[in-house]
């Protein structure tokens, strides 16, 4: 019999299930859970994928946090307000819409057409890096930055 270390209930983390190609008890990698339980595995004998077939295995209960006290009353559905990228362009100054450039100096709510990735507006500015927030996705981009001296200039 082969004994293996302690290993986690995680994804990630190693079972022994049945497997279905196989057709035996082995090891298997976790691949997918639902809270505490596993759902998903591979087998890595063969490779298969396929249900978590076995009992579930313990998950011991480690929490070095403080115990919680009680707990304040959430926020419902009604209370909050969730706005997508075009409410929240509508909200910034379009007119002045700039082009991106690594030399333009931007700050927080400017609006920016960026050549690739379309209109966007800065959402955070750290130092000479501003996060531009786009239709699908945020984007950190450098600005502020200027051309190194020309050498043969002087």
């Amino acid at each position: 019999m082969v004994t293996r270390p302690l290993n986690p209930i995680r994804v990630g983390g190693e079972v022994d299930a049945l497997c279905t190609k196989c057709e035996l008890n082995l090891a298997h990698t976790i691949l997918a859970m639902v809270g505490t339980k596993v759902i998903r595995v591979r087998c890595n004998t063969c490779g298969a994928d396929h249900q978590f077939r076995g009992t579930q295995p313990l998950q011991k209960a480690t929490s070095f946090a403080a115990p919680k006290k009680a707990s304040t009353p959430r926020t419902t559905a009604a209370e909050r307000v969730v706005l997508n990228f075009e409410e929240q362009l509508k909200q910034k100054n379009q007119v002045g819409a700039r082009l991106y450039s690594v030399k333009e100096t931007f700050k927080l709510d400017d609006v920016v057409d960026h050549p690739t990735f379309g209109r966007g507006f800065v959402s955070a500015v750290r130092g000479d890096k501003v996060d531009i927030t786009f239709r699908t996705f945020d984007k950190t981009l450098i600005h502020g930055r200027t051309p190194p001296p020309d050498p043969a200039a002087s």
